[in-house]
């Protein structure tokens, strides 16, 4: 008898597991920069641009295109409702303008640029 509940509990485990990978999300948008602005170091120029924000793995890409411009780690930040638009909040440091987060269409959360974990692709 115990056997038989071990094997339920690993089969209810591993089909948890497998449900939540399935679900994962991919956000995806086009926004326009109106000025040239850093992500972690890379600088994207003013222009219209496509991100792609992977939930599971926690990373924005940011494509002019085809063409990779940046990948970077973020976080995820809970917000009091939902955005009625997509929204791109960036601060100015020194002279630089820095992309601090972005918020997706409909979406609750903040999804939070990290100032660690950056990757770059061609400017």
């Amino acid at each position: 008898m115990k056997s038989i509940v071990n094997r339920v509990m690993v089969f209810c485990l591993l089909a948890t597991l497998a449900g939540t990978t399935a679900f994962a999300k991919v956000r995806k948008a086009s926004v326009t920069l109106a000025a040239d602005t850093k992500v972690n170091g890379t600088l994207v120029k003013q222009g219209m641009y496509d991100l792609v924000f992977d939930e599971q793995s926690g990373e924005l890409s940011i494509f002019k295109g085809t063409k990779l411009i940046v990948k970077t780690a973020t976080r995820l930040e809970q917000r009091d409702r939902k955005a009625r638009h997509n929204e791109v909040q960036t601060a100015l440091e020194g002279m630089e303008q820095k992309l601090v987060s972005i918020t997706f269409d409909g979406s609750d959360q903040n999804v939070v640029v990290t100032q660690m974990g950056m990757q770059a692709g061609g400017n």
